[in-house]
């Protein structure tokens, strides 16, 4: 299946409730969903929260499960256990670049031993029937943190674009049909900007499809980086969670001829609907940390948006903040709605 628009996998956020709430902008197809980062030990070990990332919901047939470990045995168990469900695919995490998943051997740490890497990706392949992919960065975090000269050609710390191409030739020969590239180090943080140059270099070096990931903040963009090829959007997706309708909305435009009618989209009632969808889809002690994050990203829609977030913060309830967040409204009616800026 080809889904141009892909969600990136996001610790708290990629959970059914954001899932149901951008699904219900686009009316279905071309999204590719992801669930929040599932851990392949907490998995075989039962662990108390995995249930809740195992929903597949609303789409299972678009929809991916993120693994991460940094045990071989392990990620293959849980591999198989997840393909056993109802879903589109496994993508193995090899990009993760949080300091306390690294030093476990997970995540980025993974493109640290080319050759380890690979011999797990193929016990991976051998254990599922279901699309593989993995999703990585520039390099390994132990090749610096200098980056790369401003050229395609250019890998980690200078050093040639091969180690990349080398790395990811491997991880398609192992059967890999997917690549990711999150085009930033390891060590790297968002002010440096994602150098797309290396997603367009590796794709021309794979013959399996790669997907980029960074940067993308507004619908135009995400529709100028889908025309290249398949484009990921993490944090965008989370502030405008129609980005992805609004993107296929000027596509179609596009085809038409015509220029986008003029849309709006109701601050107001689309972070209401939110509230109502994670009170179902996720457990109380789920509540408030994805409402904060939630609301970390989508309160950035508001013209006071950071004394906004700060007082949803205060709150100890789902009930609290739906009554901080009508009550702000009330006083600012005229922000309820947004036409077309916002990145519409």
């Amino acid at each position: 299946m080809f889904a141009p628009f892909m969600l990136a996998p996001m610790a708290e956020i990629s959970h059914r409730a954001l899932r149901e709430l951008i699904e219900g902008f686009t009316g279905g197809g071309q999204i590719e969903y992801v669930t929040e980062m599932i851990s392949a030990g907490a998995l075989l070990g039962g662990g108390p929260v995995e249930r809740w990332y195992l929903d597949a919901g609303p789409c299972p047939g678009r929809l991916v499960y993120p693994l991460t470990g940094p045990d071989p045995d392990r990620l293959e168990r849980a591999a198989a256990l997840l393909d056993r469900r109802d879903c589109l695919g496994i993508d193995l995490n090899m990009g993760c670049a949080a300091p306390a998943i690294r030093r476990t051997g997970a995540g980025a740490a993974w493109m640290g031993d080319m050759g380890r890497a690979l011999s797990m990706v193929g016990r991976v392949r051998k254990a599922v029937r279901r699309r593989l992919s993995v999703k990585l960065r520039l390099g390994p975090p132990n090749r610096g943190q200098a980056g790369p000269r401003e050229t395609p050609r250019a890998g980690p710390d200078g050093e040639p674009f091969e180690y990349l191409a080398r790395f990811c030739r491997g991880l398609e020969a192992e059967g890999v049909q997917l690549i990711t590239l999150h085009p930033r180090l390891a060590g790297e943080k968002f002010k440096r900007r994602a150098r797309w140059e290396y997603v367009e270099a590796l794709r021309r070096e794979l013959g399996i499809p790669v997907a980029g990931n960074g940067d993308i903040g507004s619908a135009a963009e995400l529709l100028r980086r889908a025309k290249e090829g398949r484009a990921m959007v993490g944090r965008a997706a989370v502030r405008q969670p129609w980005i992805f309708a609004e993107a296929r909305r000027m596509a179609d435009a596009e085809r038409s001829g015509g220029p986008p009618a003029r849309r709006s989209v109701n601050l107001e009632e689309t972070a209401l609907r939110f509230l109502e969808l994670l009170a179902r889809y996720q457990p109380p002690e789920f509540h408030l940390s994805r409402a904060r994050r939630f609301f970390g990203f989508f309160c950035g829609n508001l013209k006071w948006g950071t004394s906004v977030n700060n007082l949803l913060n205060r709150e100890e309830s789902l009930q609290g903040i739906e009554r901080a967040w009508r009550g702000y409204f009330s006083a600012h009616p005229e922000e309820s709605r947004l036409y077309g800026g916002g990145g519409m």
